[in-house]
């Protein structure tokens, strides 16, 4: 199998690292295969891909969507993030816990975290194209976040020397209702 499946402490949370052919040339690795991640135990239908570019200490999150949540396979094709997941599911018994990946462009691991969950990420390098597939279509009627610093869920996020760059939408999300 030319992925490393490894289960994070939150159900539903998976750090992924493909197997890398490199040589003077340059690197090919598979970044996603139906069949391997199905055998896996994750076999969502991926709809849509998305790719961001940003700079050092953009945040970006933490979002979600009401009742079309997204799965998401998330990576950094260039530089370096801190991606964050926090749990939204209602049954779950890590409702409102948060893990964190830090996912590289020189390491090419991915972040898979299940529907139900919030999430964000900051830029660690001085730039990062960030991709990730969802597995359900952006509704934007139906978007909603939560506060990047919420005191309830205290995502540790990297200080950098440099202050968070937050759009305007996300400095107005509001804290975590529980």
């Amino acid at each position: 199998m030319p992925f490393a499946f490894s289960p994070c402490p939150i159900d539903g949370l998976y750090e992924i690292q493909p197997k890398v052919f490199s040589d003077s040339r340059g690197y090919f690795f598979e970044a996603w295969s139906e069949k391997d991640f199905a055998a896996a135990g994750i076999a969502e239908k991926f709809v849509q891909d998305n790719q961001s570019r940003s700079v050092k200490g953009v945040l970006r999150g933490l979002h979600f969507q009401k009742t079309h949540p997204q799965g998401k396979l998330v990576r950094a094709i260039e530089g370096e993030v801190f991606d964050v997941a926090v749990d939204m599911r209602p049954a779950s018994p890590s409702r409102g816990k948060w893990h964190g990946v830090i996912l590289s462009g020189e390491r090419q691991n991915q972040f898979y975290i299940a529907p139900g969950f919030a999430h964000g990420f900051l830029v660690l390098s001085d730039t990062a194209v960030f991709a990730y597939k969802c597995t359900d279509f952006y509704h934007p009627e139906d978007e909603d976040g939560i506060i990047w610093n919420d005191a309830a869920i205290n995502v540790a996020w990297p200080r950098l020397g440099v202050e968070y760059q937050l759009s305007e939408k996300d400095r107005k999300l509001p804290a975590w209702k529980g």
